[in-house]
């Protein structure tokens, strides 16, 4: 018997609905909001040459700050 998995769970109950077309003008903003708390994760981790642990097509991954850079610098 497979023990529950916390992140499977939760990824199953994920909504299918954008939240920026959501009527309620906070919720429709946190997607903003969290848009920028991730910009914000970014560029602390390349300024304190840390890593940033996050999720890629559903996979948790690690990516480290040279990688960070990288990507900054191709999307520039």
């Amino acid at each position: 018997m497979e023990k529950n998995n916390p992140l499977k769970e939760r990824s199953a109950a994920t909504p299918s609905k954008d939240i920026r077309n959501s009527s309620d003008p906070d919720i429709a903003g946190s997607y903003y909001a969290m848009q920028r708390a991730g910009q914000a994760a970014i560029d602390l981790a390349i300024q304190t040459n840390t890593a940033i642990v996050t999720t890629v097509d559903g996979k948790i991954v690690r990516i480290t700050a040279a990688e960070l850079i990288k990507q900054r610098q191709l999307s520039a």
